[in-house]
């Protein structure tokens, strides 16, 4: 391992049960975080050191918040330092656990009788819990995290906040549960902390996300669990015992790389009838390089040659690459049917229009013969999408970027209403009806 770059560490700014946090006093607005070699439980009634500890929990926590960053998801983190810290934008944390449930068990049993164990939340549920050892974290209501009227970093938690955390956690929970199910383990809950960076004003997730944070059911087998559940389970801590627990979080260390790595490769091909189209095309190459995809691009002409499209189709084919073709042709689109009516791959034309013959230009790509059944979208934008949607089925990386950004586009509407609301109400603008 590379030696880790050498800091000028501060004063010792938080230090908790599992964890310790320092400023870094060449890098304003940055903090370190240091993990420990001490593992709890029942808010530490249960306390135990186990070396190598610090070490794992900061692998897969880094591994965590570089795959949901890499998805588009904001989290306090900058890169890994060193094999027990990483370094982070410093934050005021919001002291809410926020817990996002597929499955019934545990505690939400005990909370919730007569529910089964093991019942299925669709869509996960979300719940939350104030941090608050004394009193065994009890749990809120989004009423009163918005009663409590928190400010941190200068920005007040009101219903906006609440919204933007909650709907936040239950897309991080869809894409590790996507994500771990590529290694056949079920992701049954987790709990994350967010955080107001303190630099942007931004909620941002932060704190940590490790095996302390979820059950974790390889092959959705509860007797099989990897999480910090198995050193909760021990009646009595032995030697063999904390051995025992410090396997089930090597387990989930060693896997939780492979979630950075894509499960299968597929690509996007965009075939072209003409060099003209080339900036069009280069909208959708950049749409689709946004979400992970590789993308190739291609000229072809299905009315001037009609077997060299073929030939060019065949070749991706023959690969066994799953790939999603995108046909570009104004004026009479021969292309993409053609292109539709001699594979099995999906195809999606993505017509450039222009203002004199646009209107008419488009029925050449919605009026097909039938058994050809190409889509057509006129967005670049929007033709990259579909194509994410299709292959992001079989790849979770993908999968994962179009998550957050659907994510991404609610809070940009949340907060974009906030600020209209506000605006509105500072300038004494009156209600009509």
């Amino acid at each position: 391992m590379a030696t880790a770059e050498v800091l000028n560490i501060g004063k010792k700014l938080y230090e908790g049960k599992t964890k310790e946090v320092y400023e870094l006093l060449d890098c304003p607005g940055q903090v370190l975080l240091q993990s420990k070699d001490q593992i709890t439980a029942g808010n530490a009634a249960r306390k135990n050191h186990m070396e190598g500890k610090a070490a794992i929990s900061n692998k897969t926590t880094s591994c965590i918040f570089e795959l949901l960053r890499g998805a588009g998801i904001k989290t306090a983190f900058v890169r890994q330092h060193g094999e027990t810290a990483f370094i982070a934008p410093r934050c005021e944390m919001v002291p809410i656990e926020w817990v996002c449930r597929r499955i019934a068990t545990g505690s939400f049993l005990k909370r919730n009788p007569g529910v089964e164990e093991g019942y299925r939340f669709n869509p996960p549920k979300v719940e939350m819990f104030f941090k608050d050892d004394a009193n065994n974290d009890p749990q809120w209501s989004r009423e009163q995290i918005i009663a409590a009227k928190f400010c941190f970093a200068g920005l007040d938690i009101g219903q906006t906040e609440v919204d933007i955390m909650d709907r936040t956690t239950q897309a991080i929970f869809e894409i590790l549960e996507k994500s771990w199910s590529t290694q056949n383990c079920t992701l049954v809950d987790m709990k994350v902390e967010f955080g107001v960076d303190v630099t942007t004003k931004e909620i941002v997730l932060a704190d940590v996300i490790d095996n302390d944070s979820w059950r974790l059911w390889p092959l959705g087998d509860r007797r099989l669990q990897k999480d910090k559940q198995s050193y909760r389970d021990l009646k009595e801590v032995t030697p063999e015992g904390l051995q025992m627990v410090k396997k089930n979080f090597e387990w989930v260390a060693e896997r939780v790389e492979l979630l950075l790595k894509p499960q299968s490769v597929s690509r996007v091909v965009i075939l072209m009838g003409s060099t003209s189209d080339l900036e069009h095309c280069t909208q959708i190459k950049k749409a689709c390089e946004g979400f992970g995809m590789p993308c190739e691009l291609r000229v072809t002409s299905a009315h001037k040659g009609p077997e060299e499209t073929l030939r060019i189709k065949a070749e991706y084919e023959g690969d066994g690459i799953p790939t999603v073709f995108v046909a570009v042709a104004g004026r009479s689109n021969g292309l993409g049917p053609v292109l539709s009516g001699n594979t099995v791959y999906p195809v999606l034309n993505c017509p450039p229009l222009d203002s004199e013959w646009g209107a008419q230009d488009v029925w050449s790509s919605l009026r097909l013969p039938g058994g050809v059944c190409c889509s057509t979208i006129l967005s670049p934008q929007g033709a990259a999408r579909l194509a994410a949607q299709i292959l992001g089925l079989n790849d979770h990386l993908v999968w994962a970027r179009l998550r957050a950004s659907l994510l991404n586009m609610w809070i940009s509407l949340k907060q974009a209403d906030k600020k209209i609301r506000a605006s509105s109400s500072s300038e004494g603008t009156p209600f009509s009806f």
